[in-house]
């Protein structure tokens, strides 16, 4: 199965690094016209070299109204990746409220205020589009020292039923993929501990961590139109650990 991207534009949040930025890559080999938005021009800039005919922008999601415009004025967008995200491991009994405030406003506020963007673009235009949010594991199982972290990722399952119903009459998908812990510095922050590795790679029936790609490869499935009739989906890719 073939998947292609040609004629659509994308835009993916939190692409300098990790997940985002694979997905990135990945949409511009399948022909995508690839917008990586980022907060670190650095990492767009290593990006830009690598990919010379990737679009970049630098901007930072945690502010409402720059983001906000910044998007407006890239135009329309076909195909959107929901990626940025911060993670701050602490207990239930520690969790601090600016690190409430920091996640809640990157990995849920800012997913709403860009997928609001995109979609009044594409209802104005009468056009079909599709979003895949990136959440976690985390929203579906209790992960210790995640609380802030968990509750973000189910705010964001929440938030892609709500729009896959609200949307969908308009033509525009939008679906989640839920990883497990992938090799990515941002995700192994978490779980560098060699006990606290072995105690998650234990209970993944795969017995491993997943990759990039393997995150990457879902998302483009789910933003093409060979998952047409999939709307409203919260995709566990987690090697099997919430099934058990």
């Amino acid at each position: 199965m073939e998947i292609s991207f040609k004629g659509k534009t994308a835009l993916v949040t939190g692409a300098g690094k990790g997940i985002g930025r694979t997905i990135a890559a990945e949409l511009l080999k399948c022909g995508a016209d690839v917008i990586a938005l980022s907060r670190t021009q650095a990492d767009l800039d290593s990006l830009k070299e690598e990919y010379p005919s990737m679009r970049t922008l630098c901007v930072d999601l945690s502010d409402w109204e720059k983001s906000r415009d910044a998007v407006t004025q890239l135009g329309q967008i076909d195909l959107l990746v929901n990626n940025a995200a911060i993670a701050i491991c602490e207990p239930a009994t520690d969790a601090k409220p600016e690190d409430f405030d920091a996640m809640m406003n990157i990995n849920v506020k800012a997913l709403l205020n860009v997928s609001q963007v995109i979609a009044k673009g594409l209802v104005e235009k009468g056009l079909p589009g599709s979003i895949v949010n990136i959440s976690s594991q985390a929203s579906m199982a209790a992960l210790d020292g995640h609380v802030i972290y968990a509750a973000t990722k189910g705010a964001i399952d929440s938030a892609t039923r709500v729009m896959a119903l609200e949307f969908g009459a308009k033509g525009i998908r939008v679906n989640s993929v839920n990883p497990t812990v992938i090799t990515t510095a941002m995700s192994l922050v978490g779980w560098s501990d060699p006990a606290k590795k072995a105690w998650m790679t234990e209970r993944i029936p795969l017995g491993r961590f997943g990759d990039p790609l393997e995150v990457a490869y879902p998302v483009l499935f789910l933003l093409s139109d060979k998952a047409s009739m999939i709307n409203g989906v919260c995709l566990p890719i987690d090697g099997g650990f919430t099934a058990c």
